[in-house]
């Protein structure tokens, strides 16, 4: 069942609307199997330059390669089915079950033979129990949900994953769990990973590798450890700044009981 994720490589890859240059010239090589996460204020571009890997959204310059292939060569709805998508807003079809959500990336590439049984493994892949299969999603909590939508991207076996804000609408405890769950799976299954979030605590757990974007460029490029040291560069130290005065704020508090 592993898979060995691509390596990905932009080359001077710019996105503009009008005078705006909301991914402004950037060059970024990712190697295989990487859990890389993008962090950055509202605005900073990091959505944009995410879904300019899959061409929800189209450079306005510059290339992108997904294994040395660059992506404007292959039909948009085919290389979306090569690469998984995940976001906050799950986008689970309401008048369907839960394993025709998990199937249909299967069901609109003709794979016509072992989807139950392709349901049933990811049911158990993102630890679900088998009988979920037949519920309608608003029978589901939000932390289940976003399980099935983990499950959809994978059900096509794409070595690639781009998540977008995936566990920013979940509660704290459920969004832990899931954070953890999710890092496990990614090693399993041998994916390369790219992650939007704005929770620099998220990014500092989760990914090997974080990517500050400010204004459409990355401002850092560096490991937790790196960003955690303090001498990375002044837009990672305010974002690390965060969650370093939460865990004081906390630990200060501890001291009073």
């Amino acid at each position: 069942m592993p898979v060995s994720g691509p390596s990905i490589h932009l080359q001077n890859v710019s996105r503009h609307y009008g005078a705006v240059r909301a991914v402004d010239a950037v060059s970024l090589d990712i190697a295989a199997g990487s859990l890389v996460a993008l962090v950055g204020l509202s605005g900073s571009g990091k959505s944009t330059l995410l879904k300019m890997i899959n061409r929800l959204v189209e450079p306005t310059g510059g290339t992108i390669l997904v294994d040395n292939a660059p992506v404007e060569s292959v039909d948009p709805h085919i290389l979306r089915r090569q690469i998984g998508y995940v976001f906050q807003n799950i986008g689970l079809f309401p008048h369907m079950t839960i394993a025709r959500n998990i199937a249909i990336g299967l069901e609109l590439a003709g794979e016509k033979e072992g989807r139950d049984e392709r349901v049933a493994e990811l049911l158990d892949l993102v630890e679900l129990p088998q009988e979920m299969a037949s519920r309608m999603p608003d029978q589901l909590s939000g932390g289940q949900q976003q399980r099935i939508g983990v499950a959809r991207a994978l059900a096509t076996r794409p070595g690639l994953m781009l998540m977008d804000e995936p566990f920013g609408a979940l509660d704290p405890v459920t969004r832990d769990n899931l954070t953890e769950q999710y890092k496990a799976l990614h090693e399993k299954l041998g994916l390369t990973t790219i992650i939007v979030t704005h929770d620099m605590a998220e990014a500092l757990y989760l990914a090997d590798r974080i990517l500050v974007m400010e204004g459409g460029q990355i401002k850092a490029d560096a490991t937790p450890a790196q960003l955690l040291s303090g001498k990375v560069s002044e837009e990672a130290e305010a974002l690390v700044a965060i969650p370093r005065a939460q865990a004081a704020h906390l630990i200060a508090l501890s001291k009073k009981i």
